[in-house]
């Protein structure tokens, strides 16, 4: 079985959604999270597997800072 996760974030300045696929392509899943270093790295460390990790961000540092 594999065992890879695909993580993808989309980055904003307050918050980070997340969406967690599994191998076959089924979200196994999905969370709103702070946009702390700290969260992000608690979230990552509690997944299992080869992970693949790809994000989006808006203008600016961290997402977009006139919304």
């Amino acid at each position: 079985m594999d065992s890879t996760k695909y993580i993808g974030m989309d980055v904003h300045k307050e918050t980070v959604s997340i969406a967690v696929m599994n191998s076959a392509g089924k979200v196994v899943t999905e969370s709103i999270i702070e946009t702390k270093a700290a969260t992000i790295l608690q979230f990552i460390q509690g997944l299992r597997g080869n992970l693949q990790v790809t994000f989006e961000e808006g203008p600016g540092p961290l997402g977009c800072t006139t919304c």
